[in-house]
């Protein structure tokens, strides 16, 4: 195809009654008509169509137009045809020029599509200056080419307040033309704003290249736009859901959670968030049976969450504030049917066609039947959309979340509806877990409690207070405990113990060693030898679990205990632990010496042996009990908390129970993730005075010096009433020693809370009750110091066993009183 610049050109003069006057040789060779062939001819006569098109009357002026002109060989030749008014002497218009030249195909139509194209394009100079624009870029700038073609951009556009003006902030836009100015290289970017006279916020991508003249200098700086708000709001969508999906359900809470939604949504997505719940749900109970859901009744529900970008809006309802919905509300319609409602407002006198706006106008998606709303009594509430979506998980319904625009014209879009389902599914499933663990949680918390120490027991050997706290809201139960067990001569066991991790199962496991330990310890066995009882059941109790059963094998495998007695005769502390942290010390004078012991393995592992050690302790030491809650958190390892601890523990605190309220609160956080257990206990010793003990000898006849040492003892204390039920144990105990024991065999007496015998020997033989027959001369010894006492048991030792009972003392006896009572002679004994 030829060059343009290579067709003849042809120009004519026409009078201003559209005849023609002149013409010049380029016609000829274009057209073939000769100067006397068209002279003094209309010019409607060269046309081929109609003369409706308006040559030259009406035709604008300096303009290009295609028009085919006819030829002389009768063919039509299609043509650029421009016309230019011309002028007389005194400056009227008396006729046109016209140029004609023959239409090639490119540069008209390149033209064309640049101007009807519909990106924005633009032309600037270096200093950006508009050089040309087309019609699409005239509609975003609101201006025409004429208004600004020659001026620079920042006088045309004025750059805006960006406090006034967020949503139209365009400088990106022209520091990136200015820096393709600069360095030639070109660019692209996506901004964000609202053209002028639109209320819609628009996403542009641009792309913007310099423009250099055939020796490669800058010229110009060219750029082309395009509307990609669709692409750019289906992604933030993504990217709210995106965020949605780390930031709903990261406490399990419901409250928490209904908050995440409502932070989640704005501003990002919309203005306003309320979160409305059934109470069983905040309770952690199950939600109404849809059975029980009547359409046409009112609905009653609490508001667990209401979230607003807007300062001063909405700040009267907090959590848990009762709200009802009324028969045939929107939100009570989208509960009965479990569908979501879009509502749009219409401005008064515009109708839904100013409620749907060029947005919805726009929308591509497919909208659910019934959907959307035009309700006028929106903006009377200050709203111009609203999105109610039913609150349902795993086919229950929770409540419901409204999803309101306050003051951005934009209308929701089928998409909106789409994003807000989404949203509201996530925290539906996320607050139907929340409230499951509630409920589980409440429920170990339940046992757990159950299984610990309602008060902790009467006895003379310590002082004791305890406080027990579980984990965060957020966290599961863990099964911490601990416990204080009266044993045998007036000493007291001490125990704490941990069941590692969290639950219903953790809950139990720690039931089952606490009601072991106590088993145990009614034994009375050495420290050392109890937890190795205690781990052999572990070890059984795992073996026993069937596999895929509820209760898992891994809970009190992962225990630790801490064993002690304290005997405030010697005024020792005997210890053994399975794991656990030892006890925290601190004497009278205020000095804490570290216990010098090893810890055994956690209970549940096997094969390895635990060690006792035991201490002397003065009189009113302070004796720490603790889990590992206490002196660990997220804040401080363990050897900081160990630490605070005992900087903590004050000796000269006067009340054990305010020490443990001191100690809770300096080391346990309110975002703790763990159980926390604490046992303090201040140690007493008994009085030398109300102990008493002699050595037998090993025979028959050291019996009635026994009975006589025991019941001048007891007279001593002023019990004369329980002298002789005194007398007859200690005859049977000293008798069976000197006849199935072995020597060195020795009496004690302990005047404690109860009247203690107690009986030793060397031999490790242990008797038991048995009925004797009735001609039996003996076997009814134990029987008979069973009837007479409060207790007895044997208690085992390195080198041999001790027979004790004990007796309830007379009323009034641990006042002082002496109740004297008359008993036999020592002839009648």
């Amino acid at each position: 195809m030829a060059d343009q610049r290579d067709a003849p050109t042809a120009v004519a003069v026409i009078d201003a009654d559209g005849t023609v006057s002149g013409w010049s040789e380029g016609g000829r060779l274009l057209l073939g008509w000769t100067a006397e062939d068209t002279v003094g001819r209309p010019v409607t006569d060269l046309l081929v169509d109609s003369p409706a098109l308006g040559l030259p009357e009406g035709h604008g002026t300096g303009h290009a137009e295609i028009i085919a002109l006819r030829h002389r060989d009768g063919s039509a030749v299609d043509t650029v045809v421009t016309t230019q008014p011309l002028a007389g002497p005194d400056g009227r218009a008396i006729g046109h020029v016209v140029t004609f030249q023959r239409w090639e195909g490119r540069p008209l139509i390149a033209d064309r599509a640049f101007e009807q194209c519909p990106f924005a394009l633009g032309v600037y100079d270096p200093d950006l200056r508009f050089l040309w624009i087309n019609a699409s870029s005239g509609r975003v700038i609101a201006h025409s080419e004429e208004q600004v073609l020659g001026r620079q951009y920042r006088e045309v556009l004025p750059e805006f307040d960006r406090t006034l003006f967020p949503e139209r902030d365009d400088k990106p836009y022209t520091d990136k033309l200015s820096e393709v100015a600069r360095t030639g290289e070109p660019a692209r970017l996506i901004t964000v704003f609202r053209p002028r006279g639109s209320d819609y916020a628009n996403a542009w991508a641009t792309s913007i290249w310099p423009v250099r003249d055939s020796e490669g200098r800058i010229r110009a700086v060219a750029n082309w736009g395009f509307d990609m708000s669709a692409e750019y709001w289906a992604r933030q969508r993504l990217l709210m859901l995106n965020e949605a999906s780390g930031g709903i359900g990261r406490t399990l809470d419901v409250i928490g959670t209904a908050e995440e939604l409502a932070r989640t949504s704005v501003p990002g997505f919309v203005d306003l968030v309320s979160v409305d719940l059934f109470d069983e749900v905040l309770r952690g109970e199950e939600p109404p049976s849809a059975s029980a859901f009547t359409p046409g009744e009112t609905v009653r529900l609490s508001r667990a969450a209401r979230y607003t970008s807007k300062e001063d809006a909405g700040r009267d309802a907090g959590p848990t504030t009762p709200v009802t919905h009324a028969p045939g509300s929107v939100a009570a319609r989208c509960m009965a049917t479990r569908r979501s409602t879009v509502e749009l407002a219409a401005e008064p006198g515009q109708g839904s066609e100013w409620a749907f706006g060029p947005g919805l106008a726009a929308d591509p998606a497919h909208w659910p039947p019934g959907n959307p709303v035009i309700d006028e009594s929106l903006a009377a509430q200050g709203l111009t959309g609203r999105i109610t979506v039913p609150l349902q998980a795993r086919g229950a319904l929770l409540g419901v979340v409204a999803f309101c625009r306050l003051d951005r014209p934009e209308a929701f879009t089928a998409d909106d509806l789409i994003l807000a389902e989404e949203l509201a599914a996530k925290a539906a499933v996320a607050i139907d877990n929340a409230r499951r663990y509630s409920r589980e949680r409440t429920t170990a918390l339940t046992l757990q409690r159950s299984l610990l120490p309602q008060g902790l027991p009467h006895q003379e050997a310590v002082d004791v207070a305890s406080r027990y706290l579980p984990s965060g809201t957020d966290t599961e139960v863990g099964g911490d405990w601990f416990d204080v067990i009266p044993l045998s001569g007036a000493r007291v066991a001490l125990v704490v113990g941990d069941v590692v991790g969290h639950g219903l199962h953790a809950s139990a496991s720690m039931g089952r060693l606490r009601t072991a330990v106590r088993t145990l310890a009614d034994v009375d066995l050495p420290p050392d030898e109890l937890l190795t009882h205690l781990d052999d059941l572990v070890l059984h109790l795992a073996s026993d679990l069937q596999p895929g059963s509820h209760f898992q094998p891994t809970g009190e495998s992962g225990a630790t205990c801490l064993y002690t007695v304290y005997d405030p005769v010697s005024r020792r502390l005997t210890l053994a632990s399975a794991g656990h942290p030892l006890p925290l010390v601190v004497h009278p004078d205020g000095t804490r010496p570290l216990v010098a012991a090893q810890p055994g393995p956690p209970l549940g592992i096997g094969g390895l042996p635990f060690e006792a050690t035991e201490l002397e302790l003065p009189e009113d030491s302070l004796l720490a009990f603790y889990t590992d809650g206490l002196v660990e958190s997220r804040e401080r390892d363990t050897g900081q908390g160990f630490a605070r601890l005992q900087q903590v523990l004050n000796h000269s605190a006067t009340s054990l129970e305010a020490l443990c309220d001191t100690v809770m609160d300096a080391l346990l956080s309110e975002r703790r993730t763990d159980d926390a257990a604490l046992l303090l206990a201040r140690t007493h010793g008994l009085d030398p005075d109300h102990v008493a003990d002699c050595d037998v000898e090993p025979d028959p006849a050291q019996v009635p010096l026994a009975r006589k040492f025991a019941v001048d003892q007891v007279d001593a204390w002023g019990l004369e009433e329980a002298s002789f039920v005194t007398e007859l144990v200690v005859s049977e105990l000293v008798t069976n020693a000197i006849r199935y024991g072995e020597p060195p065999i020795k009496l004690r007496l302990i005047r404690d809370t109860s009247l203690i015998c107690e009986v030793s020997d060397a031999s490790n033989t242990a008797p038991h009750l048995r009925r004797a027959r009735v001609f039996d001369e003996g076997g009814r010894g134990l029987l008979l110091v069973a009837q007479l006492t409060q207790g007895w048991g044997t208690r085992h030792m390195t080198n041999g066993k001790t027979i004790w009972c004990a007796q309830a003392l007379p009323e009034g006896s641990l006042s002082g009183e002496r109740n004297r009572v008359t008993r036999p002679s020592a002839d009648e004994r």
